[in-house]
């Protein structure tokens, strides 16, 4: 297994990775699982072998380490981080494609991917034996951007972690307080990057009547450097930049949220609408790619470019009980169908139709 992914283990794609990884071995135990990680990435992966993956540039990834993968003995080679060695693996192969927004909208992105982008991937998607799409959203853009055969991809969808769930207000009450969150307010968790889109979620909450404090928890991307500004001159009127935080408090910010207002342009997935509604978080998100997949119809959906309908939602929401626990309950109900255990038994099947 390719586990590149890890390096950035807060990310979509080292979420999915340890997750999935997880519970293959627990859904296989028998199972001999290893896992390559780059240089000085380490991973807490009980029961799984872990590799280093050479590290030389290029070379390593694209020649030097499938020399050594068609010596292991391996049965089989799957890249949770959608991409396999220009040279091939040389073993019956399966990668994940999570999302291909970089070829929907290049503009959202920094110009520095062009092997990866122009080479890499494309080759990995033609040469793989099957493909595992996380949406229905993504097999599409799979074929439309790739030719790919559709007999060729599985949609998988990703699960939720068992810690993202309702928290009594007991447990709450200590981490409101040493987080200084206020009793009510709008969330944004992401990334703060073009495609996540918290453009518009300002401009809608700025238009609201009487705007709750808007919490906003993510790092910074790429392409910024406008929206930075905007924000911190935002401050001391209603936003607070909470900056990125560990996985481990991402259960509890959920549940001390109002709502999560999630309008991003484009997701292969949406994990954090997903886990907000497991933590039974009221759930706006955006009507576009897949986002509609993930929530059906326990949440508000808009266009990410109305503004005004984002306004209507958030005063929706914000301004009604009986709608929040409505959502509420048809979150809880909608995430509890999303679980790692089903997608890696999925997982597994495809990998046993290539061998």
């Amino acid at each position: 297994m390719d586990g590149s992914g890890l390096a950035r283990p807060w990310a979509g794609v080292g979420t999915y990775t340890r997750e999935v990884v997880a519970a293959m071995l627990a859904a296989r135990p028998d199972a001999g699982l290893t896992v390559y990680t780059p240089r000085g990435v380490e991973a807490d992966l009980p029961g799984v072998a872990m590799r280093t993956a050479p590290s030389v540039r290029l070379l390593g990834r694209h020649l030097l380490w499938p020399l050594g993968l068609r010596r292991s003995g391996a049965h089989a080679y799957f890249s949770p981080a959608g991409s396999l060695p220009l040279a091939g693996p040389g073993l019956p192969a399966v990668l994940t494609a999570h999302d291909m927004a970089i070829y929907r909208n290049p503009a959202w992105f920094p110009g520095r991917q062009w092997l990866s982008v122009k080479v890499v991937v494309p080759r990995s998607m033609r040469a793989a034996d099957a493909i595992v799409a996380v949406s229905s959203s993504t097999a599409r853009d799979l074929a439309e951007l790739f030719g790919v055969d559709t007999q060729r991809v599985t949609v998988v969808h990703e699960g939720v972690s068992p810690s993202f769930r309702p928290l009594a207000e007991a447990e709450l009450a200590a981490s409101r307080e040493r987080l200084r969150l206020p009793r009510s307010f709008v969330l944004f968790v992401s990334t703060i990057e073009p495609r996540k889109n918290l453009e518009t979620l300002l401009d809608a909450w700025g238009r609201m009547a009487e705007p709750p404090p808007l919490v906003v928890v993510g790092g910074w991307g790429w392409r910024h450097e406008e929206l930075r500004g905007k924000l911190e001159r935002l401050a001391g009127r209603g936003v607070r930049l909470l900056g990125a935080i560990g996985p481990e408090q991402l259960p509890v910010v959920y549940n001390l949220a109002t709502v999560l207002a999630h309008p991003a342009w484009y997701e292969g997935f949406g994990l954090t609408v997903l886990e907000a509604m497991a933590c039974g978080t009221p759930v706006i998100a955006s009507s576009a790619s897949s986002l509609p997949e993930v929530v059906g119809t326990s949440g508000l959906l808009v266009d990410p470019a109305d503004v005004e309908g984002w306004t209507a939602a958030l005063e929706r929401v914000h301004g009604d009980q009986q709608l929040r626990q409505d959502l509420q309950a048809r979150g809880l109900e909608r995430a509890a169908g999303f679980t790692w255990q089903k997608a890696a038994t999925a997982t597994w099947q495809v990998i046993d139709s290539v061998l």
